[in-house]
């Protein structure tokens, strides 16, 4: 089956008692555009989103007809779950996950990592209040960075990040 867009999400559709089949997928997969999956009860999915990310999330709508429909169910894993009231302590864990360059999820005034020895190590033996628990990541933090961007011979730096910046 090929599926080439979303049609809303369960926690804001009406689906009335419709079947619902899982397509379980991994967080790491939710920007894939091309995917080759087979849902719970065993159908072959072809997921091909060219023209964007389709950035799924739990419960995404992918087919339907009037009686059953496929959402995307996201794989629970292994996470460092870490809280702080700090700000500072929050900027300074923030600083040492994009060194990593490891992703970092949100959810209420949690910050989730997928789980990695090196880092939690590094957190454990920094003070920082963590624990490990099997979540889904729903929520990648998203950051306002601009991808590297060719700056000219004419103009300095601080000038093209003022006029990046107003963009």
């Amino acid at each position: 089956m090929l599926i080439t867009e979303k049609y809303g999400n369960l926690h804001s559709s009406e689906i009335s008692n419709k079947n619902v089949d899982a397509l379980r997928i991994e967080w790491h997969e939710t920007g894939k555009r091309i995917l080759h999956k087979t849902t719970k009860s065993g159908i072959g999915v072809t997921l091909k989103f060219l023209n964007e990310n389709p950035n799924f999330k739990e419960g995404d709508i992918l087919w339907q007809d009037e009686s059953s429909l496929i959402a995307v169910e996201i794989i629970p894993v292994e996470c460092i779950v870490v809280t702080s009231d700090s700000v500072i302590a929050v900027a300074a864990l923030c600083y040492e996950i994009g060194n990593r360059h490891l992703p970092l999820f949100s959810e209420k005034n949690e910050l989730l990592i997928p789980y990695n020895t090196p880092l939690y190590n590094l957190l454990h033996s920094s003070g920082y209040l963590i624990r490990i628990e099997e979540r889904k990541l729903n929520n990648p933090f998203k950051t306002t960075v601009l991808p590297h961007v060719q700056v000219s011979v004419n103009g300095s730096i601080p000038t093209k990040i003022h006029q990046l910046s107003s963009l």
